[in-house]
């Protein structure tokens, strides 16, 4: 679907159309952050089953983690994942109720889990993938990440080929996806919900480019909310941005005014997330639940592999 908001227009397209909307001198700017296979099974002292969801690095061997069951997983704990995988349960982050905990291996951490893990795939997402890298975008070069930055998925090297002829500039960033994006907001007031706080980097040619093209007045199109929370947590006033390596836990709703993003391709997102405050926020909640009932009534797929929305 691409909605235009000069002319509150909507249309239907395939995705490779894209290329139509797209002109000379524009900057793609993507997040190339790879999913880690952050899902495994750990097994308690007394032969208990837990499973274990990687979420944020804090440093070499220390890991926030989801733990279920909760109640396996007292302070002290020490769980066995595999012959050349163990942690330790080291304290409960209390505001999610996740774990921090210590990883004992010998070898390369990423190397080990790609052995033991699996992809973290969405619940609604019954089916395990045969080929792991259908949850991974082509682009995908730093691990780190417990979910896909979805909007990615739709691109093939292909199309990013005709994308790059036609002049179009792409741009680099990197956010590792954390799962406090995607847990809905439950509180009446939205200022009150808590938002996960997740690292981002931009580097400083990434950093020279948007700006050279900002002070050109060329359009900044975002792919993904995490390229847009990325973009937007490192702008300024005037829409420039600092090269940096941080943690953001901006929380972007209407009435927001972006700093640095002119477009927004991204997929259709669930109801009560922070995702579609953030896509509402490019025009008003009003419009935005209009433009999702016609994406229900056209029958779009909603979700992590459903369709794509391109907000001009």
């Amino acid at each position: 679907m691409v909605y235009n908001r000069e002319n509150d227009k909507i249309e239907h397209k395939h995705f490779y159309d894209i290329i139509d909307y797209l002109k000379e001198g524009d900057v793609l700017v993507r997040n190339n952050t790879k999913v880690l296979p952050a899902r495994m099974f750990a097994y308690t002292e007394h032969g208990g089953k837990v499973e274990i969801l990687l979420l944020k690095r804090f440093n070499l061997n220390e890991w926030e983690v989801l733990v279920k069951p909760g109640k396996k997983a007292r302070i002290g704990a020490k769980l066995t994942i595999s012959d050349e995988l163990s942690l330790e349960i080291l304290s409960t982050i209390e505001e999610s109720g996740s774990r921090r905990v210590r990883f004992f291996y010998n070898g390369v951490f990423e190397d080990v889990i790609s052995r033991v893990g699996e992809m973290p795939l969405p619940p609604y997402i019954t089916e395990k993938l045969k080929d792991q890298n259908r949850y991974q975008t082509v682009y995908a070069k730093v691990d780190g990440s417990a979910a896909a930055p979805t909007a990615g998925l739709h691109f093939t090297d292909e199309l990013i080929e005709k994308i790059k002829a036609k002049g179009v500039e792409i741009v680099d960033v990197l956010l590792h996806v954390g799962l406090g994006t995607f847990r809905p907001v439950k509180t009446d007031d939205i200022l009150s919900h808590h938002m996960h706080s997740e690292y981002y980097e931009i580097s400083e040619e990434s950093a020279e480019r948007i700006n050279k093209a900002k002070k050109e007045g060329r359009r900044i199109i975002a792919v993904g909310t995490t390229s847009v929370r990325t973009l937007e947590s490192a702008s300024d006033e005037n829409g420039f941005v600092k090269a940096t390596k941080d943690n953001t836990e901006i929380f972007i709703y209407p009435p927001y005014k972006f700093k640095c993003v002119d477009s927004l391709i991204t997929n259709f997102h669930l109801p009560k997330s922070t995702l579609l405050m953030l896509v509402s926020a490019l025009s008003t909640r009003e419009k935005m639940l209009e433009i999702y009932n016609t994406a229900v009534s056209e029958k779009y797929r909603f979700f992590s592999f459903g369709d794509a929305c391109l907000i001009l």
